[in-house]
């Protein structure tokens, strides 16, 4: 039996940031792109996770692991979303300057 294999389109930010680098399918301005929202996402985790963080603890609002793992669910789309939409700017600002160092690095004559 023959299972024929669909190409499917592949989209950036479908791959593990650890196998990006690799991607032999994407084109050197997509790897740095989404390397640049995926960081932009890494921040935003941190930052959305500390402001999440309870100042006093309350009896109002007890902790417990299911609503810390929801919590956690939460930041991650949060972050993600924000990243996606483009609006924090700072994925923008990281792929403008590395595009900039991907043009100006030039591979030199001797091979080093």
């Amino acid at each position: 039996m023959e299972i024929s294999i669909l190409n499917q389109s592949l989209k950036p930010a479908d791959i593990p940031l650890e196998r990006l680098a690799s991607n032999k399918h994407l084109s050197d301005t997509q790897k740095v792109t989404e390397l640049a929202r995926q960081f932009e996402a890494v921040l935003l985790r941190q930052i959305l996770g500390e402001a999440h963080k309870k100042v006093f603890a309350s009896t109002m609002n007890p902790n417990s692991m299911a609503g810390g793992v929801y919590q956690d669910m939460i930041t991650n789309q949060l972050a993600d979303q924000i990243s996606h939409s483009g609006s924090f700017g700072l994925a923008r600002a990281l792929e403008t300057q590395l595009q900039h160092e991907l043009k100006t690095e030039t591979p030199s004559v001797d091979g080093n």
